[in-house]
């Protein structure tokens, strides 16, 4: 990865993070604003539920974009096939599952009642089997660098034998 890709990538991360703190600004205000004027009923713990779920979420979204900068680091330095970039895919993988866990807990909140279409929680729905998908093929990456990481060793040890044979 060249230096001009990665720097384009930090430059996408940085201005996605910024986007998911003001989002989580507006979000906490908005909702605070509305949850003390709420005058009751199941309103006021659905409405707090849901502001809990989306700001986990965004949190989840900020998780992944920091483990894809600092494996972005790892792959500047030529070091992403050691044991210490497992570290960064295994976080970010988990970030996924609990963000797809969250977008199901959203339907979930959201199912009972007349308030959401049924086909808005149909399509919350997907989208969380879409987002563990994301999880499963974070894994199947995972496995990959595992397999990577070996041969990369593998090639070292026969280099190192070859070296002591010459």
């Amino acid at each position: 990865m060249g230096k001009q890709a990665v720097l384009a990538l930090r430059a996408v991360i940085v201005a996605l993070f910024g986007g998911c703190v003001v989002l989580q600004g507006v979000l906490v205000t908005l909702m605070v604003r509305d949850l003390s004027g709420a005058g009751g009923g199941g309103v006021l713990p659905r409405a707090a539920a849901v502001m809990l779920i989306v700001v986990l979420g965004i949190v989840c979204a900020q998780t992944v974009l920091w483990c894809v900068w600092r494996l972005s680091t790892l792959v500047r330095r030529g070091k992403v096939f050691t044991p210490s970039a497992f570290r960064y895919v295994d976080v970010a993988g988990g970030a996924f599952a609990v963000a797809a866990l969250l977008l199901w807990a959203l339907g979930v909140v959201l199912a009972p009642g007349e308030a959401v279409a049924p086909g808005v929680v149909l399509l919350i729905g997907a989208v969380g089997l879409g987002v563990a998908g994301v999880a499963l093929v974070v894994l199947v990456l995972r496995i990959l660098l595992a397999q990577a990481v070996a041969r990369d060793a593998e090639a070292c040890r026969m280099q190192a034998e070859l070296a002591g044979v010459i």
